[in-house]
């Protein structure tokens, strides 16, 4: 672990100097996959237990007036969701807020939210980076479960996502219905070439719509396609994930928090002090957020297996 600060070079264009100190950033972007699953109440711990379904009440008809009623059962078990941290570190030294007369914290705060966003999309999307308590990803989940599907150029697209056997398919045959998709970058010129016998585009555009996440300027069968305009889809992975989102849930422990620090010292895993900060005339701002998520997956009467049984899938890459 090495020390990371905004030195005077990297923050030269804050300093007054004959060049023009005026910054322009585009709206933070923030988690796609928060705004897309379905957010529980915020927990009042690190860990919170959520009863899922798994198996249901059966009925059958009575054989004549005198017939015996059968009985029936339904259990539960526990799907844990814990929050877990994301923080980050932002050293400055003291002299280069001194020589800057724009507010740097109030650019560097909105870039810090958009990291932990991005960082929880990438746990959530890939497991990448996760936690142990995290589920898998749901890239990896939906692989694991069998509800993948290879690109093939040399077939229909719009059979390869909405036909029999396609995209769409794989997460109703489970008993789910896709409520939206997230797609990488590449896919929108797929979908604006696929066109009919006419030259026409077959996949419908939905109305654009302002947001946090750009326009959704394209839809499957009526779902809005989301495409983040950052790198947390990996096109080597994935190229479309499609899923039912309310399936998925997340809660926060505890909204973004900021410290400034000027009194500590910053050290690495090994407890080699990278930097002093009282010594070093330096502050530094600690900003920490923590959240978690779970897929609990309950059972339904279209598919009872647990193993087989996922409410995403994944259009992946041409083999």
């Amino acid at each position: 672990m090495s020390l990371k600060l905004i030195d005077r070079a990297g923050a030269e264009v804050l300093i007054p100097e004959e060049r023009s100190r005026e910054i322009l950033a585009a709206v933070p972007e923030q988690s796609i996959a928060m705004r897309l699953m379905r957010r529980l109440p915020d927990m009042s711990s690190k860990t919170r237990a959520i009863p899922v379904a798994s198996s249901l009440p059966e009925a059958e008809f009575i054989n004549g007036d005198t017939g015996l009623k059968p009985t029936t059962d339904m259990s539960w078990e526990n799907v844990r969701l814990t929050a877990e941290e994301i923080a980050a570190i932002v050293v400055i030294p003291e002299n280069v807020l001194d020589d800057s007369d724009y507010d740097i914290w109030a650019n560097v705060l909105p870039r810090i939210n958009e990291a932990i966003g991005t960082a929880f999309d990438k746990a959530v999307l890939y497991g990448l980076n996760k936690p142990a308590s995290f589920p898998a990803g749901i890239v990896p989940g939906a692989a694991a479960a069998g509800c993948t599907l290879a690109l093939d150029d040399t077939k229909n697209l719009y059979q390869q996502l909405l036909g029999e056997g396609g995209l769409a398919a794989l997460v109703e045959g489970n008993g789910f219905v896709p409520s939206a998709y997230v797609g990488a970058v590449s896919m929108r010129s797929k979908l604006r070439g696929t066109v009919d016998q006419n030259g026409l585009p077959i996949f419908g555009r939905a109305p654009y719509r302002e947001g946090l996440f750009g326009r959704a300027a394209y839809e499957l069968d009526g779902a809005d396609i989301y495409f983040p305009n950052s790198d947390v889809m990996d096109a080597s992975q994935a190229l479309l994930i499609g899923g039912d989102w309310s399936q998925a849930v997340w809660a926060m422990r505890t909204d973004i928090t900021t410290k400034l620090l000027t009194e500590a010292v910053i050290s690495d895993a090994d407890g080699k002090v990278l930097i002093n900060l009282a010594q070093q005339d330096a502050v530094a701002l600690r900003v920490v957020f923590r959240a978690g998520w779970a897929l609990p997956n309950p059972v339904n009467r279209v598919n009872g297996d647990a193993a087989t049984r996922y409410p995403f899938a994944v259009l992946t890459p041409a083999e």
